[in-house]
């Protein structure tokens, strides 16, 4: 397991991508899959970067853990700031186009349906969303 603790800022999102690269690419992880990890981690980190502590900055941890059988890659986000649940909110209605349909939810739509699995915990005073790829 690996683990990268960085303040939670847009300017980061991009070493934080950084990190988790180098850990599939140890994994020959396919260029599709690396793909999507990368659009959840720019979702995902983008949301506690502009949610989670605003107006403050706070830090978020992002941990990478890997999975034998079946091979799979585990990326946990956890912060201190304000408690989210992202998976509470409805998805959007995908059916309507693009100024019909209300702002916000895409992206965490995009990324439940290109992750293996994706939970959510409150706990000891932290937010632990953990999304998971088969490779």
């Amino acid at each position: 397991m690996k683990e990268l603790t960085i303040a939670a800022t847009v300017e980061n999102i991009g070493t934080v991508t950084e990190f988790v690269n180098e850990q599939l690419e140890a994994l020959d992880c396919p260029m599709r899959a690396q793909m999507q990890i990368d659009i959840a981690i720019d979702e995902l980190f983008g949301n506690i970067a502009h949610y989670a502590y605003n107006p403050d900055v706070g830090n978020a941890t992002v941990r990478v853990e890997v999975t034998e059988e079946p091979l799979a890659v585990i990326i946990t986000f956890i912060d201190g700031g304000v408690p989210y649940d992202p998976l509470k909110a409805a998805d959007p209605d995908i059916t309507l186009s693009a100024e019909e349909r209300q702002i916000g939810g895409l992206g965490i739509y995009m990324v439940k349906k290109s992750m293996d699995e994706i939970t959510y915990e409150y706990k000891d005073g932290k937010n632990i969303l953990s999304i998971k790829k088969k490779l």
